[in-house]
């Protein structure tokens, strides 16, 4: 397929509720959509930047000029039969993962519905349903928390993960369990805490989590290898990797026994898949975390997910989790068992509504080829 024209949108969608973690409160999700158009076809993509560098270094500015000066300008005009022949011609782009993923992404839709495939087989996926559970912010008391996780059970979520920060946490995560002794249960910190709160996370080690994401620093390996021999309970490290190479050494380090992949973190699928296939081969469970993405990136969530090592349900919640109308038809829904289905249409799957879409664009500009 030869990419004759691209698009990218800064995109502003209100959230239902604010989203307060430790790095602070979102009540808007700032993010890029990529649109790749070529011989009749169009990939859509997202990049699930912020308009902040709370979580990544990067936001939405920093990934305007990269896609727009350095990553659109390599692939425009060319001729592409598998994203594998992309990836090199952004060998000299250094980091800016987000805006890699949200690019390569829209590449791998376009050639899987060139294939006539959907991008969950493109992937290699193996399932038609992936389980999934629900994040939840930081509440304003333990009484707020055990409120707020009662109607997410309600709405049928299975697996329960809790935002924590200093100061709001322990006493957070056991009100939760003792209102639901038998719920699954996780908590994500966010990178919030340093080694010396090793007695924080002790005091969690006999609520029976699923495990404990991202203590320590982003950036921080060596560490969390320190933490984990202190604990019982899995470590699980999120912005840590941004590479498999990351994951291998986090592994042999010993500093976790689980791994978050978020796509955007590490560049995109291609790099996913390396670290999926890494974890499943040294006996490491992965699972796929969030980013608050539009139906566009949920849609390839999902498909990633369905790949066989993601053995632990992810975060990819329903759409009307976080948005009260999303961008794409059919929107994003859990079943009676917590579980997702997956896309089966050609690329994505989902159908961009061009009106929507039109309604939360901030700005936009187009690439295209001389003819």
């Amino acid at each position: 397929m030869r990419i004759e024209r691209i698009e990218i949108r800064y995109t502003k969608m209100e959230l239902v509720s604010p989203f307060e973690t430790s790095m602070g409160v979102e009540a808007h999700e700032h993010h890029i959509q990529v649109r790749v158009d070529g011989e009749g076809l169009t990939g859509w993509g997202e990049c699930a930047v912020s308009d902040t560098p709370h979580y990544s270094p990067e936001t939405v500015e920093t990934a305007w000029h990269i896609l727009r000066d350095f990553l659109i300008p390599a692939v425009l005009g060319r001729r592409i039969g598998a994203v594998g022949e992309v990836l090199p011609l952004w060998v000299k782009v250094r980091g800016h993962n987000m805006a890699k993923a949200g690019l390569e992404s829209a590449l791998w839709d376009a050639l899987a519905k060139e294939q006539g495939i959907s991008l969950a087989k493109a992937l290699g996926g193996t399932r038609d349903r992936v389980p999934v559970g629900v994040s939840v912010g930081l509440q304003a008391s333990p009484e707020a928390l055990v409120r707020k996780v009662a109607a997410h059970l309600a709405e049928g979520y299975k697996r329960i993960k809790l935002k924590i920060a200093p100061g709001r946490d322990v006493a957070l995560v056991k009100a939760v369990r003792r209102e639901f002794p038998d719920i699954l249960l996780q908590v994500d910190a966010n990178s919030a805490f340093a080694l010396d709160d090793v007695g924080i996370f002790r005091a969690m080690d006999d609520e029976r989590l699923l495990l404990i994401e991202q203590p320590l620093g982003y950036e921080d390996i060596y560490d969390h290898a320190k933490l984990q021999r202190e604990l019982k309970t899995p470590i699980c490290l999120d912005e840590s990797i941004h590479s498999a190479a990351d994951a291998r050494a986090a592994v042999e380090l010993g500093s976790c026994r689980v791994i978050n992949i978020k796509p955007g973190r590490v560049g995109g699928f291609s790099e996913s898949k390396a670290i999926h296939d890494f974890c499943a081969g040294a006996g490491i469970p992965v699972w796929h975390g969030g980013m608050l993405e539009s139906g566009i990136g949920r849609a390839g969530n999902v498909a990633l997910a369905s790949l066989p090592n993601f053995t632990l349900p992810g975060d990819i919640s329903a759409s009307r989790r976080y948005f009260k109308q999303d961008i794409v038809e059919p929107e994003f829904v859990i079943d009676k068992d917590s579980m997702m289905a997956v896309p089966v249409g050609p690329g994505i799957g989902v159908e961009v509504l061009a009106d929507r879409l039109e309604k939360v664009t901030v700005r936009r500009q187009e690439f295209k080829i001389n003819r």
